[in-house]
Order: C-alpha cells, then sequence, then structure tokens
C-alpha cells in the first residue's frame, strides 16, 4: 500500500483506520503490510506521537 507523503495526511489516513477498522497499530502494520517503525518515525519527524491508550497519534 503507498501512503501519504504528506504527514497531515498520512496522520489523517491512518487515525482513520485506527479509528474505523483496527483496534492496535500492530494489527494495521501486519495487515496493510506497513513498517512500524518507519511510520513511527514520518510522524514523529512531524511531532506526532501515538498514544496506544487511545490508539491513535497526536
Amino acid at each position: 500500500m503507498t501512503l501519504p507523503q504528506d504527514p497531515f495526511m498520512l496522520l489523517s489516513f491512518i487515525n482513520m483506520k485506527l479509528r474505523d477498522d483496527y483496534d492496535s497499530l500492530e494489527s494495521l502494520c501486519d495487515d496493510l503490510n506497513i513498517k512500524k517503525d518507519e511510520l513511527l518515525s514520518s510522524l514523529k519527524s512531524a511531532g506526532f506521537e501515538y498514544l496506544p491508550d487511545i490508539n491513535q497519534f497526536r
């Protein structure tokens, strides 16, 4: 799957998928064949952090 390159579009896409389809970041990454470390790094460089207790990035 090709993810959006713009960090705000990526944030929106990932949070939507987490909200609507997945109960954890791990399940999203496994199902969509996304490297979790790369996703975390991309969003962290834009100032976003994954919060597992609410299952979204902020």
